[in-house]
């Protein structure tokens, strides 16, 4: 089975490090799917500890379940403990637990995957994913962040905000411009993604990569959500990829309707 993670994820550290919480998040993130596994050394130099440190760390981690060291190469990797903690918060994310159905009827009409994203400060967050049944396969896992404005998720999300608003997520690099894009071409993406209902990363982010969005809406009409459809680029022509952004506006409206969207019904 071959499996690729959608689009390009970053972790936010702009706050200080200066404390054991902000060291054990920071160990944390060293793990990614790209990445599951990781040694101590390759964790020390990320995060700029000394081994030993990093080592005291992983040992109260892995006896609270966080992380497991694989026996056979003696690295680590994330454990369920997390689960548990991480749990709480998505089944009390109410528009997560609307579009859960919504989103495994889009994979199975589709056979890509579907999947749910949040904004979260600066970043957007897949908080849900239903994986595409196909060997080949694009996914976003639970938690992924997405930062590039090439993503199609994270133009949704800008493409509700001012001008002002996004000027200040670039300036202060919290948002990554798109490689080989303009600040005024990102404001003409975003203009095209209100006005259409949907955004596209057809390839801008990663060549084998496709991905179609649409927002969801809530009795505010505040955009709480993105439904993102991820596929492999070989397999999305120009009627594929428009039959995609038909069903995943169609799918994002449904969730709009069940979330009050007065608009949607």
């Amino acid at each position: 089975m071959i499996l690729t993670t959608f689009g390009q994820q970053r972790s936010t550290m702009s706050s200080p490090r200066n404390s054991v919480v902000h060291n054990v998040v920071d160990v944390l993130r060293c793990f990614s799917s790209e990445k599951p596994l990781v040694g101590v050394t390759e964790i020390a130099e990320q995060v700029g500890l000394h081994k030993s440190s990093v080592s005291r760390l992983l040992a109260t981690l892995e006896s609270e379940g966080w992380v497991e060291q694989d026996p056979a190469t003696r690295r680590y990797q994330l454990g369920l403990g997390l689960i548990a903690i991480a749990g709480p918060l998505l089944a009390n994310l109410n528009v997560r637990q609307v579009a859960y159905p919504y989103l495994h009827e889009l994979a199975d009409a589709t056979k890509e995957t579907a999947v749910l994203a949040v904004w979260e400060g600066s970043v957007s967050v897949t908080v849900e994913q239903i994986a595409s049944d196909r060997t080949v396969k694009h996914t976003s896992p639970l938690g992924a962040r997405y930062a590039s404005t090439g993503s199609a998720t994270v133009q949704i999300f800008l493409a509700e905000m001012s001008k002002e608003t996004v000027t200040v997520l670039l300036d202060q690099d919290t948002i990554e411009l798109q490689q080989g894009w303009t600040r005024s071409e990102l404001q003409k993406r975003l203009e095209a993604v209100r006005r259409q209902g949907y955004a596209t990363n057809l390839q801008e982010t990663f060549d084998d990569e496709v991905g179609i969005a649409a927002p969801v809406y809530d009795h505010r009409r505040k955009v709480v959500a993105a439904v993102l459809i991820a596929a492999p680029s070989y397999r999305i022509d120009d009627q594929a990829t428009q039959a995609l952004i038909d069903q995943c506006v169609a799918t994002a409206a449904m969730i709009s309707t069940r979330m009050g969207n007065p608009d949607s019904q």
